[in-house]
């Protein structure tokens, strides 16, 4: 696995959900105190950032049609969305947020964006 930073740990607000972009990929970062967790940023039901969104307990909301998915799992709990999105390990490097999105942690279709 070949991770690299995406970003800076102290740059994160806390349960609110930051978009960066990793080789292409649109990723969904979320910080809940000292951990990271980051979900592919686009909404499978209908190609919406993530990013946009808000996040629900362990779960970060689309906002265009409310479903929510789990950001360990990337399942979605509530409707319209029917598919997982992609989620990826975080490793954190000092203040480095690190992963690699070849390296999804699920077996989710990487959604179109």
């Amino acid at each position: 696995m070949t991770t690299r930073t995406v970003a800076k740990l102290s740059e994160l607000a806390e349960a609110t959900p930051t978009r960066v972009d990793v080789d292409g990929v649109p990723v969904c970062l979320v910080r809940m105190g000292e951990t990271v967790k980051a979900v592919h940023d686009t909404c499978s039901h209908q190609q919406w950032s993530l990013a946009d969104g808000m996040v629900w307990d362990n779960g970060v909301e689309c906002s265009l049609h409310g479903s929510t998915f789990d950001l360990d799992t990337g399942k979605p709990s509530s409707l319209p969305a029917m598919k997982p999105v992609p989620t990826f390990a975080v490793e954190l490097d000092g203040d480095d947020v690190r992963l690699d999105v070849a390296a999804p942690t699920n077996d989710a279709p990487f959604p179109d964006h």
